[in-house]
């Protein structure tokens, strides 16, 4: 567990602790970024978080971005128990966080994006709506599920001058435990996976994000800018991978 709570812990970043101006304003000397972005991959806690950044009115202005991906039917499931007033015809991550959003904070984003379909078009999307908007950005928050965010954040990189303030704001953060024997976390996010594919998730981000020939990094597929991964969290990988072989989640989509 320690070795999966480690790589959790380097896949899913936040560089504020909360999401609040004034924090904002001690790390980045702004207190509103330009956009804030909530990624149909998250977890539907997700809606939690752009709930929060509206009502902080952390950001000039919100989006939520997701057609339909890998992880898009499970989400759907998952939240059409949740909430089964929801309507049989939502095609789209963005649009199912929309109509969560609306019913329970009575809230709105400004915008949508419905078409993407990986993290690789969830950015090139994202940037083409913004122009078509002319949305002018200098600062953007980006808020995707713990798994993917380190991810998501290297794939931006790639597309936006390194003087765009880029700010990491997972959806959630946990750790695994052992709890009466069964696997289990510290906390209990709404629309949370099972521990077991949360590990999935995670082996198969750590093998997207190591920059080798089989990775998405410059020397692999060039999908995402080169991430630095710490010594204690290869090793702890590599010693996950040893273990678990097969654990890694296939790799079909960026």
């Amino acid at each position: 567990m320690k070795n999966f709570n480690l790589i959790g812990k380097f896949c899913g970043p936040r560089d504020i602790s909360n999401l609040d101006s004034r924090i904002l304003f001690s790390k980045y000397q702004i207190t509103q970024a330009d956009v804030f972005v909530l990624f149909g991959g998250s977890i539907v806690y997700g809606v939690n978080i752009l709930a929060q950044a509206i009502q902080n009115n952390i950001a000039k202005k919100y989006l939520i971005v997701g057609g339909f991906g890998h992880t898009t039917a499970s989400l759907m499931q998952t939240a059409k128990k949740t909430f089964p007033e929801l309507p049989d015809n939502i095609t789209s991550e963005a649009e199912l966080f929309a109509i969560i959003l609306k019913n329970r904070f009575n809230l709105k984003a400004d915008f949508l994006e419905i078409d993407s379909t990986n993290c690789g078009n969830n950015i090139t999307y994202l940037l083409d709506l913004l122009k078509q908007q002319q949305i002018d950005f200098k600062s953007i928050i980006l808020a995707q599920d713990t798994t993917m965010q380190r991810r998501m954040s290297a794939c931006l990189q790639k597309y936006v001058s390194s003087e765009i303030k880029i700010i990491n704001y997972a959806t959630y953060q946990t750790n695994l435990k052992l709890k009466s024997n069964e696997l289990t976390f510290d906390h209990d996010y709404l629309g949370m996976w099972s521990p077991q594919r949360y590990q999935t998730l995670l082996m198969g981000e750590m093998s997207r994000l190591t920059d080798n020939q089989s990775g998405y990094g410059p020397n692999g597929k060039n999908f995402i800018v080169h991430v630095n991964i710490p010594d204690d969290v290869q090793k702890a990988y590599c010693s996950l991978k040893q273990k678990y072989p097969n654990i890694n989640r296939p790799s079909n989509v960026l």
